[in-house]
């Protein structure tokens, strides 16, 4: 395994003309912008860490909850298309700094809400900022770096966002200690801040670009480009599921179904979260490392769509040999759901390569929305306990309606494959 600070520069039209070192592109270009990433990870998780808090403090139903927490993403999937129109034509560098400050501005707004329509506000607007944090970083890394080594690359990347989500948990809940949530909000706000700021000093400029083309004709280019259609169909849908349940419902079935207290939930959160630093950096390398055998990086994700479906039905089956395991394998094997973006920015023209991140972010991020208010409804369909636990059967129905939605694109998949064996085998290098 390559060191990160060995990190080569393009060799892309986009970066024609203009060279930076490894270790530049390591610290200019890399740090800040995965920095942005975790910090974005970090707050889009948070909630789960928090949900008692802000049940105790608002008298949140599971579904006002759910809605709370997913207007994150739905703000983040509107502000999709806007960002990847601004990624393409000023760079990346130059849209962040006032993304990350809106970001500041709501993540103040929450840390100051006193009603749950507050909040909602609020949560919609730290979603709309950190709306570019993930696809400028795939923007500036594919710009700078060299194709073949973006699977191990944006594998990093992904970790450093699983490194966000695991400081949304037990560091929060040491944090706690010595402020409340408000506090708490207070200094991500800062952060936020800060980090737009670092960004907009440290990236160097891109390389001027071609020409690029109109809203419509990039729209239609990227949705007809077939490497998009056929990663779509098969890890679009679990990656809503992966993005949608993560932190939040994993720690309410904890709770409420595994029956663990607030000490042990952040633990085990932790350990998923964790998990997801290792499962991208895994899966980026062996994505590389299959590739160089011929294997498409489609194949790959499809045996970890499959692997995920099979751990959701786990779920569904109320596997109780071990709860815990359950828990760290769905953040652990749904980490794979990331390779598509490998996939599409492999694919597509250089200049597009901002507007496809965001066209693949708008879709997962409104999936992720209607997940996770979806299962917060369904779940609110059955009356709690007096502790205010909802019983197992919510969760199954619930894990079980995702797994109906998810099975038609790995089938679609696996019979495609079955009927055109010479397509697959007469271009093992296409991804």
């Amino acid at each position: 395994m390559r060191a990160p600070d060995s990190i080569p520069a393009a060799t892309s039209p986009l970066a024609a003309g203009r060279e930076l070192s490894g270790r530049a592109v390591l610290v200019l270009v890399f740090l800040p912008f995965a920095l942005g990433h975790f910090l974005s990870c970090l707050i889009r998780t948070v909630n789960a860490t928090l949900a008692p808090q802000l049940v105790a403090a608002l008298g949140l139903t599971p579904g006002q909850l759910g809605l709370l927490t997913s207007a994150f993403f739905f703000a983040f999937a509107l502000a999709q298309l806007p960002v990847g129109i601004a990624l393409d034509r000023w760079g990346p560098s130059r849209v962040q700094l006032p993304m990350l400050l809106l970001a500041a501005v709501g993540t103040l707004a929450f840390a100051g809400g006193q009603t749950f329509a507050q909040l909602l506000a609020a949560r919609a607007v730290i979603g709309l900022g950190l709306g570019g944090c993930f696809m400028s970083a795939v923007k500036a890394i594919s710009t700078w770096i060299a194709p073949a080594r973006l699977p191990s690359v944006q594998g990093y990347l992904i970790a450093v966002g699983g490194l966000g989500a695991a400081s949304a948990t037990l560091p929060v809940r040491l944090a706690l200690h010595y402020m409340d949530w408000r506090g708490l909000f207070l200094w991500l706000a800062a952060a936020a801040a800060l980090t737009g700021m670092l960004i907009r000093v440290l990236s160097p400029s891109p390389p001027a670009a071609t020409r690029k083309p109109a809203l419509l004709e990039a729209m239609r280019e990227v949705y007809r480009h077939p490497a998009f259609r056929e990663t779509a169909s098969l890890v679009l849908v679990p990656h809503m599921v992966f993005f949608g349940l993560q932190g939040l419902w994993i720690a309410r079935w904890l709770s409420d179904v595994a029956g663990f207290n607030e000490e042990a939930v952040g633990y085990l959160l932790y350990l998923g979260m964790a998990a997801v630093i290792f499962g991208a950096i895994a899966t980026g390398m062996l994505t590389e490392w299959m590739g160089r055998r011929g294997v498409r990086s489609i194949s790959v994700a499809a045996v970890g769509v499959a692997l995920f479906i099979g751990v959701q039905l786990g779920f569904v089956c109320n596997w109780r040999p071990s709860y815990q395991l359950l828990s760290v394998l769905f953040t652990l094997v749904g980490t794979v759901t990331g390779i598509e973006y490998t996939i599409v920015a492999q694919s597509l023209p250089a200049a597009l390569t901002g507007r496809a991140a965001t066209c693949l972010n708008l879709l997962i991020f409104l999936g992720a929305f209607a997940v996770q208010a979806g299962f917060g409804l369904v779940v609110g369909c059955w009356r709690p306990d007096g502790p205010g636990h909802y019983p197992a059967a919510a969760y199954q129905t619930a894990f079980g309606a995702l797994v109906l939605l998810q099975l038609p694109g790995l089938l679609w998949f696996v019979r495609r494959r079955a009927g055109n064996p010479v397509e697959w085998a007469s271009h093992p290098s296409r991804l």
